[in-house]
């Protein structure tokens, strides 16, 4: 196909999801009169990070003003300002602007003491922006959040946000014997769905331990539906800046189980991946130990490799989707074998065949196909639950 029809296409695809105007999107937490008669004398836990605002005010600070009785803010990965490290633990602390304890859920001991806190609460406002992909923690955080609250028996809102990633499915669906915390409910890399539809669904479909329930309230978003292009206006995590890097998310988070950097430590982490030993490059970055990145992969050390910001961000959208492309480049340039993988892969991929199609010289499109009928199961299964047109 010739690069000037190429080009057309794109510009088509584009312009027919721009006709969804995110700025016209109210999302649930804008949508006051449906959930704040709820929170009327009852004692509250607010579930939330940097992301969960209305206009420019935090969730907690507009509940706060509004008198709700908050006993405890819970946060989840990256702590309730949204500043540490992936995988970083964040201790527990007082917030300093309303007073309320902070309790990190992110941490060895907060099992025990969540328990304890959950016995005083009638109610968890959960208001996180998610990115639409399974490995994403922010989905984790509320299935953990969701089989508490089943537990105590208190009441779960969720204020529903439009997924920047919702107009697309790909990906292999998870095999359950690599569930972790990247990966803990049987869905494709790429579900399309937002976190209120999840939460649906993982209730009727008794996803939940011991197939329990919760008793659940999605608060939906309006003017949205999956084919919006939604624009983040608040970074989700330190190294997701940029809807550039939120597009290729699904495509270079496989790095994270290589020795290869994606940028971490960079001003364009998910945006351009290296290694120094990498060969045939003139393009190369340093990662340095910074804010959201204190330790990142190859510190200090001049990575080779390919810069993935020189494309229009909108552009990245329509390439391929889940992109083993570059992942596979990497492997061969560096002709490690099968040193290149990390157990890790497996629970970001979610399968065993994919490090074993790569070893073996497949494309990144033969091993697309072998996922291609996990995308079209999964959207029949998920139909039930959409909360908003396709």
């Amino acid at each position: 196909m010739k690069k000037g029809i190429v080009l057309l296409i794109v510009y088509v695809l584009f312009g027919s999801l721009q006709m969804h105007a995110s700025q016209n999107v109210i999302v649930g937490a804008g949508q006051t009169n449906l959930y704040l008669p709820l929170l009327n004398a009852k004692k509250i836990a607010v579930l939330t990070n940097q992301t969960g605002r209305i206009g420019n005010e935090n969730i907690v600070d507009f509940l706060y003003g509004k008198k709700v009785n908050i006993k405890v803010i819970l946060s989840p990965e990256h702590g309730f300002r949204g500043t540490a490290d992936a995988g970083e633990k964040v201790n527990n602390s007082i917030d300093d602007k309303t007073g309320i304890p902070i309790h990190s859920l992110y941490g060895k001991n907060s099992k025990k003491s969540l328990d304890s806190i959950m016995n005083s609460i009638d109610i968890v406002v959960f208001d996180l922006q998610d990115v639409g992909l399974r490995y994403y923690t922010y989905l984790s955080s509320m299935i953990h959040m969701m089989n508490v609250c089943a537990a105590h028996k208190v009441n779960l809102i969720v204020l529903d946000r439009p997924n920047p990633n919702g107009f697309y499915v790909d990906g292999p669906i998870l095999d359950m014997k690599f569930k972790s915390g990247v990966g803990i409910l049987p869905v494709p890399v790429v579900h399309g769905m937002t976190l209120g539809e999840l939460a649906l669904m993982a209730n009727g479909e008794k996803w939940l331990e011991n197939e329990s329930q919760c008793n659940l309230t999605v608060i939906p978003c309006q003017n949205y539906t999956h084919s919006t292009l939604y624009e983040l206006p608040v970074a989700p995590s330190p190294n997701l800046p940029n809807m550039r890097s939120i597009y290729l998310y699904s495509s270079l988070c496989f790095f994270e189980a290589t020795p290869v950097s994606l940028g971490r430590g960079t001003n364009a982490p998910f945006q351009q991946f290296g290694h120094p030993q990498m060969t045939g490059y003139s393009y190369s970055f340093t990662p340095q130990s910074v804010s959201g990145a204190k330790n990142p992969p190859q510190l200090n050390q001049e990575c080779f490799g390919v810069n993935l910001q020189t494309n229009p961000a909108n552009s990245v959208i329509f390439q391929n989707g889940v992109d083993l492309s570059y992942l596979i480049e990497a492997y061969r340039n560096l002709k490690i074998g099968d040193q290149f993988f990390t157990p890790f892969f497996e629970k970001l991929i979610g399968v065993d065949y994919v490090r074993k199609m790569i070893i073996a010289g497949k494309s990144a499109n033969e091993i697309k196909a072998c996922w291609k009928e996990d995308v079209l199961k999964f959207k029949k299964l998920r139909k039930p639950y959409l909360l908003y047109p396709e």
